[in-house]
């Protein structure tokens, strides 16, 4: 008897398989904007400059397939917003703010921001991107510090998502 051959045409995870193929590079865009977000967050905390001028900057340093539209949304709104960020963070933090390494700074306004004005975000993507990032640019144990803040801000910023899980 001969083996029977599954019609691969008609495999139902076949389109599945293709959509998130195709899902995959948003998600590496975001993945870019975010790192250029903490990067120009880094640049005007050091610098002070003007957060149009840095948006430039990096527009014009910076080619490849990013989503523009985020890192403008995200780096533009972040220092318009940085005393009600900076009123979520501060119960949280085991120190002063002014006292955190910059690069730990700008990874906590990224997750707090995010945390709190993008709830299409879940919480866990949110966490995860800044912990990653927080290995690539950050202290040696770093990650663990940004871990453990934007958990707890999850707690007091998404308390529906969290009860839902």
């Amino acid at each position: 008897m001969a083996p029977v051959k599954a019609d691969v045409s008609k495999n139902p995870s076949a389109p599945k398989k293709k959509q998130q193929a195709k899902s995959k590079i948003p998600l590496a865009q975001r993945r870019k904007a975010r790192t250029l977000i903490v990067q120009a967050l880094y640049q005007w905390h050091i610098s002070k400059s003007a957060p149009l001028d840095i948006e430039a900057q990096f527009h014009e340093q910076n080619g490849g397939k990013i989503d523009w539209e985020y890192f403008s949304e995200v780096f533009l709104e972040i220092p318009k917003q940085q005393e009600i960020l900076d009123k979520h963070i501060g119960p949280v933090l085991d120190r002063e703010l002014t006292s955190l390494d910059p690069v730990e700074r700008a990874l906590l306004y990224l997750g707090t921001f995010e945390l709190a004005n993008r709830i299409d975000i879940p919480y866990r993507v949110v966490i995860n991107e800044c912990v990653e990032l927080a290995k690539t640019f950050g202290a040696t144990d770093g990650h663990k510090y940004i871990n453990g803040v934007l958990d707890k801000l999850a707690k007091t910023l998404r308390p529906l998502e969290l009860a839902a899980k």
